[in-house]
């Protein structure tokens, strides 16, 4: 072999670790992926799965990580669940409100008994177990304000629940939860609701339309 060949050789084994090193270390980037050929087994934390969303942030909690909770995706009905929440959803309001990282997403049933306070036996019925809700804080926008947008702006939805919103708390108090029905499993009911404390009972109530009070 002569010196020149010996360069290209060595060129070419030199092209090929980096590249290989680059597929390693980059993220996929599934964004334009139709969700049926996503695959949760090949995915990675850092995998684009919507324009301007990875997938760590469908899964992320303060609260499983201060608990070693492991809130991992872990079936597929619940991934391509969660990536059509993050298309249809949660890019929609980003596009508007620029980066903002969704408070919760998927929330397994360990991370619903240990947000709730429940027994190892309980199940929980919401929709986050299922990749079907986010809940979501804008900073600067009113929440009763953030959930008109999305009603008036969102293309389909299931819910959309002004939680937790109280006046004198300021006006950026509670957040807005977001549900989405994906295709095929249902129908989504564009249900507008508020969950508001009870004057009477003390309690927390849902009411129809998005409201500060239960009157």
């Amino acid at each position: 072999m002569t010196p020149t060949s010996k360069k290209s050789v060595t060129k070419k084994r030199a092209k090929k670790v980096v590249a290989r090193r680059r597929t390693a270390a980059d993220p996929l980037d599934l964004s334009k992926l139709p969700i049926e050929k996503v695959v949760l087994q090949e995915l990675q934390p850092r995998s684009l799965i919507a324009p301007h969303f990875r997938l760590y942030e469908l899964t992320v909690s303060d609260i499983a990580a201060r608990y070693g909770i492991d809130n991992s995706l872990s079936t597929q009905d619940a991934l391509v669940a969660a990536i059509h929440l993050a298309r249809e959803v949660l890019e929609p309001i980003r596009h508007v409100f620029g980066s903002f990282t969704p408070n919760s997403v998927f929330r397994g049933q360990p991370l619903e008994r240990a947000l709730k306070r429940k027994p190892a036996a309980w199940v929980s019925r919401s929709q986050h177990t299922r990749g079907q809700a986010c809940d979501v804080e804008i900073v600067g926008m009113p929440t009763l304000e953030l959930a008109e947008w999305a009603r008036k702006n969102l293309t389909n939805f299931d819910q959309i629940i002004c939680e937790c919103y109280d006046p004198a708390k300021g006006p950026n108090a509670g957040w807005v939860h977001i549900s989405l029905v994906p295709e095929g499993r249902g129908t989504n009911r564009k249900q507008v609701l508020s969950y508001v404390k009870d004057p009477v009972s003390n309690r927390m109530v849902y009411v129809d339309g998005l409201r500060s009070t239960i009157a």
